[in-house]
């Protein structure tokens, strides 16, 4: 026997706990509710993130800084923006996430904003100033991975992971490896 669909508030609420996507209410950046995509994604329970900084589910301060700021420009202009950064689950593990945020209140845009995350693991949804390959070996750089370390865990050679990094460092004009890693972590999408 069918049961009756539930009533509009209802809908409402089980429509954020059960989005297909990580999704976090805001306010000044510290995480109000949390829906239960967030714990697939980033490895947190939402009960464990609520009342938390964002600060948590970024690789550092410099780059959770930026991020701020790029997101308080971009509201300046509209009260939605979508960026793509490198974003840090409980386990520690480094990835690529694409956030799309929209702002209740473009006067003040961090009094109350709504976020969605999705990891983006396929070659078409990574940046594109870098390669497949380059994506994968950044995940490692930017997790402390010598790149001796990174040939051993990928099966590769060091001279073939070297060449990548040295490919990267062209790209992202680095001078030396922890200019590579910064530069990789405030890596912003088109």
């Amino acid at each position: 026997m069918p049961t009756d669909p539930p009533l509009p508030e209802a809908q409402d609420s089980l429509g954020f706990l059960h989005a297909p996507v990580a999704t976090l209410v805001l306010s000044e950046r510290i995480v109000l509710r949390a829906n239960a995509m967030v714990e697939r994604v980033f490895g947190w329970r939402p009960e464990e993130i609520e009342g938390k900084s964002m600060r948590l589910l970024y690789p550092g301060q410099t780059d959770f800084e930026q991020v701020g700021e790029r997101s308080r420009k971009a509201f300046a202009s509209d009260d939605i923006c979508r960026d793509e950064r490198l974003m840090r689950r409980k386990n520690g593990q480094i990835v690529w996430m694409e956030g799309r945020g929209r702002t209740l209140d473009p006067t003040d845009p961090f009094r109350l904003a709504i976020w969605t995350y999705v990891p983006l693991e396929s070659e078409s949804a990574s940046p594109e100033i870098l390669t497949a390959a380059e994506k994968m070996i950044a995940k490692y750089l930017v997790n402390g991975f010598t790149s001796k370390e990174i040939a051993q865990t990928l099966a590769r050679s060091p001279r073939t992971i070297e060449a990548h990094r040295a490919n990267m460092m062209r790209k992202m004009q680095a001078r030396n490896a922890s200019e590579l890693v910064r530069s990789l972590l405030n890596l912003e999408g088109d």
